[in-house]
């Protein structure tokens, strides 16, 4: 690629190619802004998984100039794809959203919600880890255990729950 001999052409290839992709990546996040690696939904995620292997790609493995524009226009084009999903969410609303689950109730009032938990495929120790993380000292403490659009399962403890905090949650 830059006519070296081998073993330098890909040691010059790694730092040059993974230093220009990296920066093309922090111009792009300045842009978009800090969603661009978040998990706040599984879309998201999703982004950030292929970006990175983007960047890997890019600063790796191509061989060639159109090969590098090619991986930096995919990750300018992800990252466009969620910008334009965050703008559809907000104009919709989360619950109008295709392309993510909404948050569901898997523990009321210190009580497993066995059906909810079997269909999200959430074993209780799942559950019981989370409350442990949580310092849940007893169950009757839980207020509600939501599994989230991103996987993460939260954990609302204390004496009661404010209004609003559980809206668009399935079986709340």
């Amino acid at each position: 690629m830059f006519g070296l001999p081998d073993w330098l052409d890909a040691v010059v290839r790694g730092l040059v190619l993974g230093g220009l992709t990296l920066g093309v990546i922090v111009i792009l996040v300045r842009v978009v802004g800090l969603r661009s690696f978040s998990k706040m939904t599984a879309f998201d995620f999703v982004i950030t998984l292929a970006t990175g292997s983007l960047l890997a790609t890019g600063a790796g493995s191509v061989s060639s100039w159109p090969s590098l524009l090619q991986a930096l226009v995919a990750i300018a084009v992800l990252m466009g794809l969620q910008v334009a999903l965050a703008f559809i969410r907000k104009a919709t609303g989360p619950s109008n959203s295709v392309l993510e689950n909404a948050p569901l109730l898997l523990m009321r009032d210190g009580v497993f919600i066995d059906d909810a938990m079997q269909k999200s495929r959430v074993s209780r120790d799942d559950v019981l880890a989370k409350l442990r993380g949580a310092n849940v000292l007893h169950f009757e403490e839980v207020r509600a255990v939501v599994l989230e659009t991103t996987g993460d399962i939260s954990v609302i403890h204390g004496r009661e729950v404010a209004s609003g905090l559980l809206d668009g949650v399935r079986g709340a």
